[in-house]
């Protein structure tokens, strides 16, 4: 098993979580949900994908997440299997 599949410890997943708030509310919301249901099982791996989908600007991740955008559309470097992944998760209900 390779280090990026080991479960992200307590300090990264702190970091990560300050990293992820946004400035619209709907982003927090989309964000809240997803830690409240990933965050024991969350990965080296996920979480870096989650870091780059934060460098998107807020209405870009907004439209990302509603599919209103692709990720190719916003930022080609993001069109990813790791940063699909995580943009599903992100799109599970609770």
């Amino acid at each position: 098993m390779t280090i990026i599949e080991e479960p992200i410890d307590e300090r990264a997943l702190s970091k990560l979580k300050w990293r992820c708030r946004r400035g619209l509310l709907e982003n927090d919301l989309f964000i809240d949900r997803f830690f409240t249901r990933f965050s024991a099982t969350l990965t080296v791996r996920q979480g870096n994908a989650l870091n780059a989908l934060m460098d998107l600007s807020d209405n870009d991740l907004l439209d990302v997440h509603l599919a209103r955008k692709s990720l190719s559309q916003v930022d080609a470097s993001l069109d990813r299997d790791d940063v699909h992944e995580v943009l599903n998760m992100l799109r599970e209900p609770l």
